[in-house]
């Protein structure tokens, strides 16, 4: 047998170990306050949160990627991708204030938080309302004002928000799944994953939907990003919007504007991977999780 075809088995047999460990390690979802959270693994503990409509799931390859070593808290968020909603005059807040209390109700000491889109937005309040609370953050492809990316101000943001949470609720079935079929053009290279996509926008509780995507439009973060503690990784995408005139260069000074006011913050920009990075770019997603974790050993 030669050198090349013995690492290949050996490589193909530390996946197979490492996969059944993982499945081994499953636990059945949490239910914490609305919330369903899998725990997979031990030892460091990290929090997933996925992002608008997304399943738990979104996380399940890079939980295993991340293996041993790691202890994968991943968390549904109520009312996406088929789970029940959950009563709540603001969407963003409530589940902020629930995943810190399930920090503490689960004794997570200095946990990571890893956030997707809103969940990135999410990651970010919960480490400003707690400084100190939270050891690490990755944010992928998430902005703390997503309407400044249309040249708007906060208060312009805000009536923007209020109008698209209206039109949201006010449309018709067929307008509704149409919208949710566009949303998810652009999110990821793969066409089945891009269904995948839809199908979890379709299954989505729509009033929940609606308050979620106004709330991401119209707030601004960045007064809150000072308070932030937790050495910050950005990971961005910006190939999806390439027809339009993007280049990767233009988006990292969008990113790299939008996080100054996180002091240490670092933005590494994938090179082609759209907005679902785990999936599109999972190799130089996963290897730059791991390389951020290792120096806060």
């Amino acid at each position: 047998m030669t050198k090349r075809s013995w690492m290949g088995l050996f490589g193909a047999a530390v996946a197979i170990a490492t996969a059944l460990w993982v499945s081994n390690c499953h636990a059945a979802p949490t239910e914490f306050r609305d919330l369903r959270v899998e725990v997979v693994g031990q030892g460091r503990p990290v929090l997933m949160i996925p992002g608008l409509n997304s399943a738990a799931s979104t996380w399940t390859q890079t939980c295993a990627a991340l293996q041993p070593g790691v202890q994968c808290h991943i968390v549904q968020l109520p009312g996406f991708a088929g789970t029940p909603a959950a009563a709540t005059d603001n969407f963003l807040d409530g589940m902020r204030d629930r995943l810190l209390a399930y920090l503490d109700d689960r004794k997570l000491d200095q946990p990571v938080v890893i956030g997707h889109s809103l969940g990135g937005v999410l990651a970010l309040q919960m480490a400003a309302e707690k400084p100190g609370r939270i050891e690490r953050l990755v944010i992928v492809d998430s902005l703390p004002f997503l309407a400044g990316l249309r040249g708007m101000t906060p208060e312009a943001a805000r009536g923007m928000a209020a109008g698209m949470r209206q039109q949201m609720l006010a449309g018709s079935q067929e307008q509704w799944e149409a919208g949710v079929r566009q949303g998810a053009g652009g999110m990821s290279r793969s066409p089945a994953n891009a269904e995948r996509i839809v199908a979890w926008g379709l299954a989505s509780d729509r009033a929940t939907t609606a308050q979620a995507m106004s709330q991401l439009w119209g707030e601004d973060l960045r007064p809150l990003l000072p308070r932030i503690t937790a050495p910050t990784l950005v990971l961005g995408s910006w190939a999806a919007y390439e027809p339009m005139g993007s280049t990767l260069d233009s988006t990292r000074k969008i990113f790299e504007a939008q996080y100054a006011g996180l002091s240490g913050a670092r933005v590494s920009m994938s090179q082609r991977g759209y907005h679902f990075l785990m999936w599109d770019d999972a190799d130089w997603l996963v290897g730059e999780v791991k390389g951020f974790l290792a120096a806060g050993k």
